[in-house]
């Protein structure tokens, strides 16, 4: 199809998933945005620095099966890596696109890694803000050390009792989210608070929710090897973006996806936590703009 600007409900693998096309008259190579989560949407990024990457670029958002405006599929297991990588394969097929160029943050990042393993040939270049590898240990433990140098008297007395006890890391890892209230998540996850205040505000005028169904079905049907084994795999020319605050995946599992690729350079931004494309949007836009045209 020729790329055209507005909203469309294109049915994928027999779901029916929420798109948007904006700046097509920019006619340059496709940026196609990848949400994160899992179980996210776009609703906060197209209103910020995707709206004005979208002056100058084609830019194409959806959301994943069973995320934000997308239809949820049948069961609430229909959800794996493997799934979603097809379905984006039929979006491009939908799009009409050869090649395409990556923008994910935070589990879009990983999942925009996942697809330039299985289809290095179908995408140009890779931009990952704030990338996570949610089913690692360093990922949790740097969850962990986040919400502890962040958290309330009581709350860290909490996790470190949960610590200490010596479960599992993803029981101790959910029952912390479960205990973090939403000051405690924004703490967590923005360095400059009022701009947590209006994401959060935005979060709520979407009257999205996050089923938590994606996140689950991931963790039950990891991959059968672990994606930083198969990073060295990823030969796209990469873009990692990380903010030095960053509590949630942190600077060293960037550095660590860094490390694995060929062909990367990491950009830390030195105002930011989980959210650099918020926290400093000007620098955000500009960096991905000038990676994309170099």
């Amino acid at each position: 199809m020729s790329l055209k600007d507005g909203e469309f409900s294109v049915n994928i693998n027999g779901v029916k998933h929420w798109v948007k096309v904006e700046g097509s008259k920019n006619g340059t190579t496709p940026l196609i945005i990848l949400h994160g989560g899992p179980g996210g949407n776009h609703y906060v990024f197209e209103r910020t620095a995707g709206h004005i990457l979208a002056q100058s670029r084609t830019v194409v958002y959806y959301e994943q099966r069973g995320c934000g405006r997308s239809e949820m599929p049948k069961s609430n297991e229909d959800y794996s890596i493997e799934l979603l990588v097809k379905d984006f394969v039929q979006l491009k097929k939908w799009l009409g696109i050869d090649k395409v160029d990556l923008l994910g943050y935070s589990f879009g990042g990983e999942l925009a890694l996942e697809m330039a393993v299985v289809i290095p040939e179908e995408i140009n270049q890779l931009i990952l803000s704030g990338p996570s590898l949610m089913n690692t240990d360093i990922q949790k433990l740097t969850q962990f050390t986040g919400f502890m140098s962040i958290a309330s008297p009581s709350l860290l007395n909490e996790i470190s009792a949960l610590l200490q006890g010596g479960g599992e890391l993803d029981e101790i890892h959910d029952r912390i989210w479960e205990l973090a209230g939403p000051d405690t998540v924004d703490l967590l996850l923005f360095e400059d608070q009022v701009i947590a205040s209006k994401n959060r505000l935005l979060w709520e005028e979407s009257r999205l929710n996050n089923t938590g169904f994606m996140m689950k079905a991931l963790r039950n049907h990891p991959m059968e090897v672990p994606l930083p084994l198969r990073l060295e795999q990823v030969e796209n020319q990469t873009l990692i973006i990380t903010g030095v605050f960053d509590r949630n995946t942190g600077v060293p599992l960037s550095k660590l996806i860094h490390s694995h690729l060929s062909n990367s350079r990491l950009v830390v931004f030195e105002k930011s936590a989980h959210f650099p494309d918020l926290e400093e949007t000007d620098k955000f836009v500009e960096t991905v703009l000038t990676f994309l045209e170099a």
